[in-house]
C-alpha cells in the first residue's frame, strides 16, 4: 500500500472514531483519550494528523456540512413544482440525510445552536457553503413570486435568519433524540411557510 493511501486510511479511522465520540458526548465532554480508544489508534497517531481536539472537531464539522451541502444540492438541483412543494422537498431531504447519517446530527446541532465560543468563527467559515446554499434555495423559491413592494429579497432572507435564531433559542441544547430533532425540522419548515405566506387564509387576501 502506498504511503498516501495509508495516510488517508489512518486519517479516516481517526475521523470515524472522532465522529462517534463527538456525536455521543458532544464537544465539551469528548476527549482525545476516548477517541484513541478505538483499535489501532494512539494519541501519537492522532496528534500526528491533528494538533488539538479543536482541530479534530472542526474537521468533523467540516465533513458534516460538506456532505450535507452536497446532498442537498443534488436533491434540489432538478426539483420542480410549486414553491410550497419545493419547500417541503427541501426539508424532507434534510431529514432524510440525518436519518441516513445519524452520526452527524449532534455535530450539526452543536454547530448551529451551541457552537463552542472559542470556535465560533472557525465553525462559521466551515459552514459557509451550506449557508450560501440555503440563501440560494430561498432565492430560488421566491423567484417565481412577487414580494411585497416594501420588502427586498435581502430583508426577507434576514427575516428568515431571525426566525431561525428564534427556533434555536427554543432548543438551547444540541443534545436531542432523533424524534426531537425531526420535530425541530418540522418547526423550521412551518416557520418558513408562515414567513412566506402569513397567517391569513389565502382566499381572504
Amino acid at each position: 500500500m502506498k504511503r498516501e493511501e495509508k495516510n488517508q486510511l489512518t486519517r479516516r479511522r481517526i475521523l470515524d472514531s472522532a465522529l462517534t465520540e463527538f456525536s455521543r458526548q458532544g464537544y465539551g465532554a469528548s476527549s482525545i483519550n476516548q477517541i484513541c480508544a478505538a483499535p489501532d489508534l494512539s494519541k501519537g497517531i492522532i496528534y500526528h494528523y491533528f494538533d488539538t481536539k479543536d482541530d479534530l472537531f472542526l474537521a468533523c464539522v467540516e465533513e458534516c456540512f460538506d456532505r450535507l451541502t452536497a446532498y442537498l444540492s443534488g436533491e434540489m438541483q432538478s426539483e420542480q413544482g410549486s414553491t410550497e412543494e419545493q419547500l417541503e422537498h427541501y426539508f424532507t431531504a434534510r431529514t432524510a440525510f440525518f436519518r441516513a447519517n445519524p452520526v452527524y446530527q449532534r455535530i450539526f446541532c452543536e454547530a448551529v445552536i451551541t457552537p463552542p465560543a472559542n470556535l465560533t468563527e472557525e465553525i462559521r467559515a466551515r459552514k459557509q457553503a451550506y449557508d450560501a446554499l440555503n440563501i440560494q434555495i430561498l432565492q430560488h423559491l421566491l423567484a417565481p413570486v412577487s414580494l411585497r413592494a416594501d420588502l427586498t429579497m435581502g430583508e426577507v432572507i434576514e427575516l428568515f435568519r431571525q426566525f431561525q435564531d428564534f427556533i434555536n433559542s427554543r432548543q438551547p441544547t444540541a443534545e436531542m433524540s432523533p424524534a426531537e430533532f425531526e420535530a425541530r425540522e418540522h418547526l423550521c419548515r412551518r416557520t418558513l411557510n408562515v414567513l412566506l405566506y402569513g397567517v391569513i387564509e389565502r382566499e381572504e387576501h
